[in-house]
């Protein structure tokens, strides 16, 4: 293949990984969503909200050397022995992409907490670099303000970077803080923008245009994230996930993007010494089925789960079936 074709391959590939690997629930715009494609008693407003769990959330700011605001929502547990959960986000999205699996947990008496990522919803940026490094000092901050311990932290793409990035860079607290982990859906390495660096400029550029958020607005915007979904999406879930994208700051995005095409955390990774689970789906398209088994042959002991026809939305196509390896990860 030539480093033209390649070139042009990593671009479209920014395209959608941009738009997809970011899906998220905005409360307030739930109900204007649309008609989902199916029926699915999951799909409704309280399935996708807090519903009688608990209300909607206020938020604690975390602040970072840098100057970074970082929103937190800690949700209490039954107890103050209740199992705790981290759940960082995805790419361009917010703590919101969640709610269908914390609402769950929640359900089940555990305490969880949530934040945004630097840059996305309720978080400012601050001055540090959009680096992955960042993504474990951040969590790390997150971590030790809320004194969590023996928690089982789960990520979504970006957040399973986030994760792993604390496994690369700041192992410590991993060991004092975490009792298992669970990555879905994610990557730890992206040969592709290792190996063609200019077109990894390219894309993360192609995504910090305000054009892509002008397309992604329109009436038929959505369709611009259906590669992020697998067999029989729900329409209001992809409405919804381009709503956030596009509320996202475009520099934010692609800062983010090319930080992403530059990582390599599979050395880091070896040395995780917690019960590991990755999740992706059979016809994720973003970070696809090897990338999963790169992470799980590295890390010793790591269990590998396969969910049949899902894509790269786990929390939103299957929030059970994530919820299930994460109270499973939460009982050893």
């Amino acid at each position: 293949m030539t480093t033209r074709s390649r070139s042009r391959r990593l671009l479209l590939l920014g395209a959608t990984v941009a738009a997809g690997a970011v899906a998220g629930m905005a409360y307030r715009r739930l109900a204007d969503a649309g008609t989902a494609d199916r029926s699915s008693g999951d799909d409704g407003l309280h399935a996708l909200g807090w519903g009688d769990v608990v209300s909607r959330p206020d938020h604690r700011i975390v602040r970072t050397p840098d100057g970074a605001h970082l929103a937190v929502w800690d949700l209490e547990g039954d107890g103050p022995d209740a199992p705790v959960v981290v759940l960082p986000h995805c790419w361009g999205c917010s703590h919101e992409i969640w709610v269908p699996v914390a609402r769950r947990l929640r359900e089940q008496g555990h305490r969880v907490v949530l934040y945004d990522q630097r840059g996305h919803g309720t978080s400012t940026r601050g001055t540090a670099p959009l680096a992955v490094d960042t993504l474990a000092h951040d969590l790390s901050a997150v971590l030790e303000a809320t004194d969590v311990r023996d928690a089982v932290l789960a990520g979504h793409s970006m957040g399973g970077m986030t994760i792993m990035s604390l496994a690369t860079y700041r192992p410590e607290v991993l060991r004092d803080r975490a009792k298992a982990t669970v990555l879905v859906a994610t990557a730890a390495h992206d040969p592709r923008g290792q190996s063609v660096p200019q077109a990894a400029r390219l894309a993360a550029a192609l995504i910090s245009s305000p054009v892509v958020t002008r397309s992604m607005r329109t009436t038929n915007g959505h369709r611009f994230v259906r590669g992020a979904f697998g067999v029989d999406p729900v329409r209001s879930h992809m409405v919804l996930t381009r709503d956030l994208f596009a509320a996202c700051d475009p520099a934010v995005r692609g800062g983010w993007l090319a930080a992403m095409t530059e990582m390599n955390l599979l050395e880091g990774i070896a040395s995780i010494d917690v019960p590991t689970t990755v999740m992706v789906g059979s016809r994720d398209t973003l970070t696809v089925p090897a990338r999963a088994e790169a992470i799980a042959s590295t890390i010793p002991g790591a269990r590998l789960v396969t969910l049949e026809d899902r894509g790269h939305m786990l929390p939103l196509e299957d929030p059970e079936a994530v919820t299930d390896e994460i109270v499973r990860a939460v009982k050893g």
